[in-house]
């Protein structure tokens, strides 16, 4: 499904400022496979989203989904197979625009080849009406408001929506419910879990909470200077915790996780 194979990256390469922030990094995903991604700052998982979204052309490797090589394939276009949701529940919604206007153009964008704003039928309104109530959040009720009067709960959620209203081949999730309140993270995590096992959609999903990385998806990664340093699944995976995976992280990177936030989160 997903087969990244030697990637590396270096920013500012032949000045003071050079960083190589991935090196000979391969990973390779099923169809299905739901991975969580664990990593202190600077491990390179934003590289590692970002490389996969287009956001940048990789120095050397290549990168290819459901059997297309997409390594020189522009953000644009990938962005119709590829969904993606940040951190910061406002990147991912246009603010004056309303509900139904928003959920308009992420499935003009990603369906059947049509251009944004072309006509959205009454057909297609329902749908959006039908897919907003599975939020449970009374969105359907609000389809002509504009986005910039929800919650970050709320705008996230819609933003789940938006990334997945026609399935991507690939999901990005990049700390999505960091931003969040204890109670909207438990809820968009779990409309998560619940859209991402319906529609069979291919995630990776970065965190900096360990039990999540244990307990979501089927695939634990850690990274450490640039690569995926440790990757776990099956029974391995089901009968480990959050100390024995430092353990294990520790061994593998040849130092300990440093990252309070990450510890924190035990």
């Amino acid at each position: 499904m997903l087969r990244i194979e030697s990637i590396s990256k270096t920013f500012n390469a032949g000045t003071v400022n050079e960083k190589k922030a991935v090196s000979g990094l391969s990973l390779h995903l099923e169809p299905g496979d739901f991975a969580t991604i664990v990593g202190s700052n600077g491990a390179g998982k934003s590289t590692l989203f970002n490389a996969v979204a287009g956001n940048f052309y990789v120095d050397a490797g290549s990168i290819t989904l459901d059997g297309r090589d997409i390594t020189f394939v522009p953000e644009y276009k990938r962005s119709r197979v590829i969904g993606r949701l940040f951190q910061d529940p406002l990147r991912g919604t246009a603010p004056h625009m309303t509900i139904e206007e928003n959920l308009a153009l992420a499935y003009l964008r990603t369906s059947r080849g049509k251009a944004p704003f072309s006509r959205i039928s009454k057909k297609d309104k329902a749908f959006f009406r039908e897919k907003l109530a599975l939020l449970d959040m009374g969105l359907e009720e609000r389809m002509s408001q504009p986005v910039g009067l929800l919650s970050g709960g709320q705008r996230q959620a819609l933003t789940l929506l938006m990334s997945t209203i026609v399935p991507p081949k690939l999901l990005l999730l990049d700390e999505h419910t960091a931003a969040l309140d204890p109670g909207a993270a438990e809820k968009i995590l779990a409309l998560t879990k619940e859209i991402v096992a319906s529609e069979r959609i291919t995630c990776m999903m970065v965190t900096h909470n360990m039990n999540q990385a244990l307990s979501v998806g089927n695939r634990t990664l850690m990274m450490a200077a640039g690569n995926v340093v440790l990757d776990i699944s099956g029974q391995e995976r089901e009968g480990m915790t959050v100390d024995g995976l430092l353990v294990r992280f520790r061994d593998r990177a040849g130092r300990a996780l440093d990252n309070d936030r990450i510890l924190l989160s035990k």
